[in-house]
């Protein structure tokens, strides 16, 4: 029987929390999904301290039933091939007691949380990786936890002696950072203050410091241009109404429309050389 993927290509994203997906790189995804790709999401939680309105409940056993089926619709709308949750539960923002829960995934072991990815990449064999950068986009704790097991278990998937017992080893071709653009991020908070708004009281909660990510640095390696399927994107970000998004109105949201259309990565493996500038993720990877 012929594959419906007759690329034969394969993307794995590894992410924390549902609605990580579409309010990151959900551009991306959909847009290698539309072009033949098999598109795989691992979400290492179900979002259980994100918070929903009592009117969206209604139907659901608590908050993680209905982050799990925002998930679901996002995941139809991306065109994804297979979500795949480990089972975490939300660790809550840096400095939350909530870090610390025994089921928290802040809290797991990293090898533990590395052998189920490790498991999950020898099944699937995706050729490219897409996971958190280094300080998870704004130094939530699930973010880096994922960051540094999707790390471990992408350096130990093609190693038989590592994680004996299920598929057969595989080690993929390519692992990308989803990152912001830092240079635009500078530009937003010294706009923000010249309104003033105070960047280090960003969001919805007013907990993300915006002038402190704003101050570290990635590298950009590739640019995913993704605007054939920008509405795809904005109807999977409106799967997860419990969550709300990047507000649309305002300085915040006249930021987000300018910086649209596109999504940035840091390549992270193999090691990128010198004013590297890629538009595919999966450019060098073989047929």
């Amino acid at each position: 029987m012929a594959s419906i993927f007759p690329t034969g290509r394969r993307l794995l994203a590894v992410l924390a929390h549902p609605d990580d997906e579409s309010f990151g790189p959900g551009g991306t995804l959909a847009l290698y999904a539309r072009r033949g790709v098999e598109v795989h999401l691992v979400c290492a939680t179900r979002g259980e301290l994100g918070g929903a309105p009592e009117e969206l409940l209604a139907g659901h056993a608590d908050v993680a039933a209905l982050r799990e089926h925002e998930l679901k619709c996002a995941a139809k709308e991306l065109g994804l091939s297979g979500v795949h949750l480990l089972g975490y539960r939300d660790s809550g923002m840096l400095g939350s007691p909530d870090n610390q829960h025994p089921r928290a995934l802040a809290a797991a072991p990293l090898d533990k949380v590395a052998g189920q990815v490790a498991h999950l990449i020898r099944q699937i064999r995706p050729q490219v990786i897409i996971t958190f950068d280094p300080m998870g986009g704004y130094r939530h704790p699930d973010h880096i936890a994922i960051h540094r097991a999707t790390l471990e278990a992408f350096q130990a998937g093609g190693d038989p002696a590592r994680y004996p017992g299920g598929p057969p080893a595989f080690h993929p071709d390519k692992l990308y950072y989803h990152t912001f653009d830092h240079r635009f991020l500078r530009l937003a908070v010294r706009v923000m203050r010249l309104f003033g708004r105070d960047p280090s009281h960003f969001g919805r909660n007013a907990d993300i410091d915006l002038a402190d990510i704003a101050s570290q640095d990635f590298p950009t390696h590739a640019r995913i241009d993704f605007r054939e399927v920008a509405e795809v994107k904005s109807r999977a970000a409106a799967c997860h109404a419990s969550q709300a998004g990047p507000p649309a109105s305002g300085i915040t949201g006249w930021f987000l429309r300018l910086a649209g259309g596109g999504e940035t990565f840091m390549r992270a493996y193999p090691p990128a050389p010198r004013n590297l500038r890629e538009t595919d993720l999966f450019e060098g990877v073989p047929e």
